[in-house]
């Protein structure tokens, strides 16, 4: 009986030819670590699976289609965020061509978000994965159509035509039980990867996650995926984790991905502790709510190998930030950041500009405040009301009672203004948005911290110098060039 065979695809999201000069794709390049943790789950279930990340390889096209010709997979399963999810159906509606038995998969944020809405649009799809994919996906690939209906967390269509989603799987996966993501699978893995220019000290380095979902409810985050949980490695499989990434691909940082990595403290004391106890010469970086930062903490985590720890600032307009997430004490963001500066560690701050209620008075209060704080870097991006966050379902509902929303899903990257506030422009919103940055580069103490760097992260500094005008001209209108 021959083996299951699947291929997994990360889209693009673009014209393959705009990549060359993608400034934004140059300074950060992020495995699909979703897509590389079910390929190890497949593997271990006896299906074959292979990967093919268009976003780190542009020109992948071809090399799909040669993989179709050769392989003739029964199955090639996309993971699309909403920006991404039309360059997905582009190929999925050439693989139907190439492969007509081929059945098309498509998981994720978007359609976990818009669920039965996906099929209702696009014939091309047989099948969506909902929220946690793993487990779902491997029943999905072993069973008959016949039985689809007893598998929770999918949407097909019935051979009478109806579209059917069979509800949300109770039972969630302890991830201390999965196996560690394929990374061999992603070709060119790590060198194809990169990490934000001035993000990291040494090379190679690499992405990681290490809990799944938030206990937070902010109103700009989608939630479709994972719900309201919140689960998260032991400090001994992050250990572990570590351990492989070194052992097997020389990785010397790894940046985690996680919502809140110190929502649970003493998983991160055990975690620090067993990097100090026995050292892998590794350093990291994490994200972090300031309610959940102390200096004795913070103190372990630089000896354990911190380098930087980003906070979700989001806006300098304290009573903006009240309509949008729990307990909007700039005051107490201040103090934190001073913490952690006290114990070492460098501090990005994350914000974003045109959440609804913005104005030019609290885009001018957030660069205030920010200017006053004691960040070593920031970034501001461009607020996108996703499906699946609560702030998408307010503002179709309420419409130009809160701002005028153009629902452009391959615009809808947090790199493009697609809301705009009202009493706003968006040529106004444009004006704003690169005038705060020009403003933030035009300090004196922010050029002598990038001036730093030469030492403390020599790398960036190349990738800089080697695009340095396509860089400039990013940081100043967040554009793809």
């Amino acid at each position: 009986m021959a083996q299951t065979k699947i291929l997994l695809i990360h889209p693009l999201g673009y014209k393959s030819e705009n990549a060359k000069t993608d400034i934004s794709r140059k300074a950060n390049i992020m495995p699909p670590l979703g897509l590389a943790g079910i390929a190890a789950y497949l593997e271990q279930s006896c299906i074959q699976t292979d990967i093919i990340d268009c976003y780190a390889h542009p020109e992948s096209d071809a090399v799909i289609k040669t993989y179709l010709k050769n392989e003739k997979p029964e199955f090639v399963g996309f993971s699309c965020t909403t920006s991404t999810f039309l360059d997905g159906i582009r190929i999925a509606e050439y693989t139907k061509k190439i492969t007509p038995e081929t059945k098309i998969i498509f998981g994720g944020v978007h359609v976990s978000a818009l669920k039965e809405k996906i099929l209702q649009l696009y014939k091309v799809i047989d099948y969506v994965v909902v929220g946690e994919g793993e487990h779902t996906l491997y029943q999905l690939l072993s069973s008959k159509p016949a039985d689809f209906e007893n598998i929770k967390n999918i949407i097909f269509r019935t051979k009478m035509g109806e579209i059917v989603f069979t509800g949300y799987r109770k039972r969630l996966i302890d991830l201390d039980t999965l196996p560690f993501p394929a990374y061999e699978k992603l070709a060119g893995y790590p060198e194809c990867y990169k990490l934000p220019i001035f993000n990291y000290p040494k090379v190679p380095n690499a992405s990681c996650i290490s809990s799944r979902g938030c206990p937070y409810s902010c109103s700009y985050c989608d939630r479709s995926v994972f719900k309201k949980s919140f689960r998260y490695n032991s400090a001994q499989y992050l250990y572990n984790h570590l351990k492989y990434l070194k052992e097997k691909f020389n990785i010397r940082h790894v940046n985690f991905y996680d919502d809140q990595f110190t929502f649970n403290r003493s998983r991160v004391e055990k975690f620090a502790r067993l990097m100090i106890k026995t050292p892998l010469n590794m350093t990291f970086n994490c994200a972090a709510r300031a309610e959940h930062l102390d200096l004795e903490l913070l103190k372990l985590m630089k000896k354990a190998g911190c380098w930087m720890i980003s906070l979700g600032i989001e806006t300098g307009d304290e009573s903006l930030l009240a309509q949008h997430r729990q307990n909007p004490d700039l005051s107490m963001m201040r103090d934190k950041i001073l913490l952690i500066k006290e114990a070492g560690i460098r501090v990005k701050g994350l914000l974003m500009m045109g959440l609804p209620g913005e104005s030019e008075k609290s885009i001018e209060k957030s660069k205030a405040y920010v200017f006053s704080l004691p960040i070593d870097d920031f970034n501001l991006a461009k607020f996108t009301p996703f499906p699946g966050s609560p702030i998408y379902k307010r503002i179709k509902e309420q419409g130009q009672e809160l701002g005028a929303f153009n629902e452009d899903w391959e615009k809808m990257d947090c790199m493009q203004f697609v809301f705009i506030p009202k009493d706003l422009t968006k040529e106004k919103m444009e004006a704003l948005f690169i005038e705060f940055y020009q403003s933030h580069f035009q300090r004196a103490k922010v050029l002598l911290g990038y001036v730093s760097m030469l030492w403390k992260s020599p790398d960036s500094w190349i990738r800089f110098m080697k695009d340095f005008v396509g860089f400039i001209k990013f940081a100043f209108t967040n554009k793809r060039m």
